[in-house]
Formats: structure tokens, C-alpha cells, sequence
């Protein structure tokens, strides 16, 4: 698929973000990566082998652990892995964008300070 058209699934998939959601997300860069890099998949706890696996990213600092001190800092990002997530949905664009929505979930709870242990009893 090319990465316009799946650009444009992602960007319907975050449209599609209930409200009480997206009214949160301040200052959170969503961007497209082919496949995750190695520094990705050490950000991620991840093997090599993994990179398939790995459908998105949070990076920044969560709200739970900021304070009077933060500023200044860049906006958080999520980065969404076309491949994998094409691997994942395969070629049917309602699975692409029902996997993007999971995965951006996902990644936003990163954002709000759940972990990723909390995020799997919640079963996401």
C-alpha cells in the first residue's frame, strides 16, 4: 500500500478517536515510519527479530511524571509502523484503520503514565 493512502487511513483512524481522547492530546506529534529502526526497537525493549511486531511508539514524557519543571520540551511523538501494521491488517483498509485506532490507544496511554504491564490487564 502506498504510504499516501495509508496516511490518509491513519488520519481517519485519529478523526475517529472519541473526543475525551483527543481533547488530551496536547502538544503529541503522530508520524508515519515504514518499519522501526534499532534505536526503536531499544526504545521498545525489543530484538531485531522483533521488528514486525513492533506497531507504534510513544516518546516523550508521560503526564504522570511531569512537574512545575517541565518546559521546554519538545512535543511527544507516537510513531505509527506502516509495515507491521499493514502485517498485522493486511490490505483491507477498515483493518488498517481499526488497528491504527488500537495502536494510537495504546501509545496515548503510554502518554498518560499507564504501563505497558496495566495496558495488557486492560487489554489493550
Amino acid at each position: 500500500m502506498k504510504k499516501a493512502v495509508f496516511e490518509r487511513l491513519a488520519a481517519e483512524a485519529l478523526d475517529g478517536l472519541p473526543e475525551q481522547l483527543r481533547v488530551h492530546m496536547e502538544n503529541v506529534d503522530v508520524v508515519i515510519h515504514e518499519w522501526p529502526n534499532d534505536v526503536d526497537l531499544a526504545d521498545a525493549g525489543m530484538d531485531k527479530d522483533e521488528r514486525g511486531d513492533l506497531l507504534g511508539l510513544y516518546s516523550g514524557v508521560p503526564l504522570t511524571e511531569r512537574d512545575t519543571g517541565y518546559a521546554g520540551y519538545l512535543p511527544d511523538r507516537i510513531t505509527l509502523f506502516q509495515g507491521p501494521i499493514q502485517r498485522v491488517a493486511g490490505s483491507d483498509p477498515e483493518a488498517i484503520r481499526d488497528e491504527v485506532r488500537a495502536t494510537v490507544v495504546h501509545e496515548l496511554a503510554h502518554y498518560f503514565g499507564i504501563s505497558e504491564e496495566r495496558i495488557e490487564e486492560l487489554g489493550w
